[in-house]
């Protein structure tokens, strides 16, 4: 079989070539420049010098494609949209969906690929005809979470080589081949942007707006440097901290206004940032929507979050309304909220608009 790799440069994804290859199949390593810039701070050249050394040592072909244009129209650009709204993104999630498995698989094809692989921690069933995402075996490492939005065809597209190895497992067989990427760290940063000044970033291209922190009382307690910069719960970054008259406790954010450009704080860990549930739209179903209209099972709100007990009612095919079990901390708009049911199958997930008290 003739499998086409996404080698990103990381010790993932270049054990994953590596196994692919041991199991007798024809590998292609294809490397993606999703970003491009001058400023020294974008790593694809450095990980493509990588994918050069690892693709040499197992002995494999490489090429590389640029999705620079792709990725900022499809990605980025909602990326923005949802921080001039208020909100907190994933961009990882839509990177998934609309260039990992959307420009990479059709590049795949034209290299004849009968399948394409990724280094992502998760697991695909096939079932009566149908595909399911399932959690990886190294539950501290599975990734499912950021594969929601994946439908049928790419589903059916993908293998993933690491479902049922552990991290530690990788590193072993990293090093035991010698490969330049066995002890590179793994990326935390923003899918293809890579670790930096996240507020410098985001400055070159929304403009901020600085404007008042009040506490619940309405008392001003400080100034803010634009209120896309915030999230909901954040305790760092806020610069109150030596505040006279306060209870000593850390503030953290409860709330932000758009309309009055105006951030809400609060000291100590009380019940403000809790809530009994959630409205999420954009909602992608694995393998199809349910047929109950509402039903129990499991939900994320955040990656590497345990799973949380929920209630979820389908209000249509695009939104869903979820109840908690027992209540949440700090719900974000605009992150995922992902389900599962009991047996670690992704049910599917969608966009988090709003929280709700009963």
């Amino acid at each position: 079989m003739r499998i086409v790799v996404g080698v990103s440069g990381g010790v993932d994804s270049s054990v994953a070539a590596y196994l692919l290859k041991q199991q007798g199949h024809e590998v292609i390593g294809l490397f993606m420049v999703n970003w491009e810039e001058q400023d020294g701070q974008c790593t694809a050249e450095e990980d493509f010098e990588d994918v050069k050394r690892v693709c040499a040592k197992i002995g494999i072909p490489y090429f590389s494609v640029n999705y620079a244009k792709e990725y900022y129209e499809r990605v980025f650009t909602y990326f923005l949209e949802e921080y001039k709204k208020g909100r907190t993104p994933n961009p990882d999630v839509l990177c998934n969906r609309e260039v990992k498995f959307g420009p990479f698989l059709e590049q795949a094809i034209k290299l004849g690929a009968d399948k394409i692989a990724t280094g992502h921690y998760a697991k695909k069933i096939e079932k009566d005809g149908k595909y399911y995402l399932a959690k990886a075996d190294d539950l501290n490492k599975d990734q499912s979470y950021f594969l929601n939005q994946l439908n049928q065809k790419q589903l059916a597209s993908v293998i993933f080589p690491l479902e049922n190895i552990d991290k530690p497992q990788v590193r072993d067989i990293a090093r035991e081949l010698e490969l330049s990427t066995a002890e590179k760290k793994d990326s935390t940063g923003i899918c293809f942007i890579g670790e930096r000044n996240f507020k410098k970033f985001l400055q070159t291209f929304l403009p901020a707006q600085k404007g008042k922190i009040l506490d619940l009382e309405g008392n001003e307690v400080g100034t803010h440097d634009g209120l896309m910069y915030y999230t909901l719960g954040q305790r760092r970054g806020l610069n109150i901290g030596g505040r006279k008259g306060g209870n000593g406790q850390r503030w953290f954010v409860v709330k932000k206004d758009l309309d009055s450009n105006i951030l809400y704080v609060t000291q100590g860990e009380d019940d403000v940032l809790y809530s009994d549930g959630l409205y999420a739209s954009g909602m992608n179903w694995i393998p199809e929507i349910p047929t109950q209209k509402e039903f129990e099972c499991f939900a994320k709100f955040r990656y590497r979050q345990p799973d949380q007990k929920v209630r979820v009612t389908i209000l249509n095919d695009n939104e869903i309304k979820v109840d908690f079990v027992e209540r949440q901390r700090a719900i974000t708009p605009g992150q995922f909220v992902v389900l599962y049911n009991e047996e670690g199958l992704c049910l599917g997930g969608g966009t988090i608009d709003k929280s709700f008290n009963n």
